[in-house]
This record gives C-alpha cells, structure tokens and sequence, in this order.
C-alpha cells in the first residue's frame, strides 16, 4: 500500500505539488499549488496512483468506474483497468453534469466515482447524482488529492492517496506578500 508521504514525494518530483507563492484562480494567494497533469502526463505514475485507488477497493465488487472530464477520464480509464470494469465519464451540458456519447449506467450498477483533486467536492456531488439518477450503486469515491482539509463528505466511503489543508489567502493578508516574496510561475518550471 502506497504511503502519504510516498504519493507527495511522487508529486513534488513531477512538480505536480509546488511550494511558493502562487496566485489562484480564485484570485487568492498559496503557498503551495497542485497541477496534476504534471503527473497524469507521465503513464507509468498514472498507472502506479490508479493501482493504488483500485487496491482499495478491489473486495467491492465494482463493475463500473466514472470520473468527471477531463482529468477524471484519464483516472477512470485506468482504475477500470485494474479492476478489469468498464470505465465511462461525465461531463458538463449547457452548465449541467452528464452522460453523453452513448454511455450508460444499468441499474443496480455498482459504481465507483474517481476524481484527481477535490476542493470543494462539487464535481464528484454532481457525478454521484448522475451515477444515482440513472440508478447507479456508489460504492465509493477513489480521490488522487483531497485539498479540502478534511471539509468535504460524501456520505459513502471516500479514499484518499494524499490528505492536503492547503492554506489560502486574501492578498491583504497574505504572509508571503508581507515578506516581499515574488509569485512562482504555475506549472513547469523549465527545468
């Protein structure tokens, strides 16, 4: 069984986790930033996180694996390999989580949902309620990262290759502001 500390240290190699001063999306400041395609892009890491997700539940009798697009779909892939399932994924319709392309969830479907990093948990909520409107089983949500500091709960057994608290801040109170410390540029540093 993989290890926290081994999952980080095969994040901050593939500089998928950062350590900085970084300016989010959100308009807020971090000292530490999580990219996973700087992991997801490397297959044979993919592979190693994904077999770890299906490992634990391998006794569930999953007979299906759903991820969100768009990092969800590699990790759906993958985890359904492991578990020998099929492996499908949602995505979002005029702003609304969905299946398309002719996927389909038969009912009674044991399912597993997979995701690479949840903040909120909003995406993994929208894809249980497509798992559970077509009559779908959750046995479980399989997570990369959960960057929530231990917010977020789904009701149904969640497992984690790596817990985060990630701290954030308004720019006005911002220590790494206070101590003149420069943003780091996001993603590969061009090493």
């Amino acid at each position: 069984m993989l290890q926290e500390k081994e999952v980080m240290q095969l994040l901050e190699e593939t500089e998928a986790v950062l350590h900085g001063h970084f300016l989010l999306t959100s308009g807020l400041h971090s000292p530490m930033y999580v990219e996973k395609f700087n992991v997801l892009q490397h297959p044979k890491y993919t592979e190693k996180l994904c077999q770890e997700l299906a490992e634990r539940y391998a006794a569930d009798n999953v007979e299906l694996v759903v991820g969100p697009m768009t990092g969800g779909i590699l990790l759906a892939h993958e985890v359904g390999k492991a578990l020998d399932t099929r492996a499908i994924f949602t995505e979002r319709e005029n702003g609304k989580m969905t299946l398309k392309r002719g996927f389909e969830i038969p009912k009674g479907t044991r399912v597993l949902i997979v995701e690479d990093i949840v903040t909120t948990g909003g995406s993994v909520m929208e894809v249980l309620d497509v798992v559970k409107e077509h009559g779908g089983i959750p046995v479980g949500i399989g997570l990369l990262v959960d960057r929530s500091g231990g917010k977020v709960d789904f009701g149904i057994r969640t497992e984690a290759l790596l817990h985060l608290d990630v701290p954030t801040f308004k720019e006005e109170d911002c220590p790494l502001c206070k101590e003149g410390k420069p943003f780091n540029k996001r993603g590969r540093t061009g090493k």
